[in-house]
């Protein structure tokens, strides 16, 4: 297991890892406050917010719920404002950190987002939550997502459920 054992000023230190995250990198807990914020307003409609988070670059990725991965900014901000269009009146009261790993090159965190929102033509408010595992890389003096993957799976499904027909 990494625990986190001291986060401060960016300076991330685990068990595993005893390198220092450069001093112009935010501390990655604040990060991650951040990208929760922006997902909030996701839920909401408003994809521009955490488009803000993501890497702008050619090699970001993203999975989501909605279809298939995409990669290169072109493609990720087009699938985040079709994403973002089927939300509404969301919310995610709770986020449950399963892992999160920093060294100075990379960082990674795998949670549950207990998202809750009107989806597509839907009236009510349902629950949606998603399983994700964000990537994250040093750029312009932050933490960038590089990709991140979402999907519905919470809970164990038997094998069969992985076959298509």
């Amino acid at each position: 297991m990494h625990r986190q054992t001291t986060a401060s000023r960016g300076f991330i230190v685990t068990e595993n890892n005893k390198k220092q995250v450069s001093k112009r990198v935010p501390d990655f807990d604040q990060v991650i406050q951040k990208v929760h914020m922006a997902l909030r307003e996701f839920t909401k409609g408003n994809p521009e917010p955490m488009k803000l988070m993501f890497s702008h670059r050619e090699d970001v990725s993203l999975a989501n719920p909605f279809g298939p991965p995409k990669r290169g900014w072109k493609q990720v901000s087009e699938i985040m404002d079709r994403a973002a269009a089927v939300l509404r009146e969301g919310d995610i009261p709770n986020f449950d950190i399963i892992a999160k790993y920093v060294t100075p090159d990379l960082a990674f965190v795998v949670e549950i987002e207990w998202q809750r929102a009107k989806i597509g033509g839907s009236q009510d408010i349902s629950p949606a939550p998603l399983r994700v595992t964000m990537i994250f890389r040093p750029e312009d003096d932050t933490w960038k997502i590089l990709h991140r993957h979402a999907d519905p799976i919470t809970s164990a499904l038997p094998p069969e459920s992985i076959i298509q027909k």
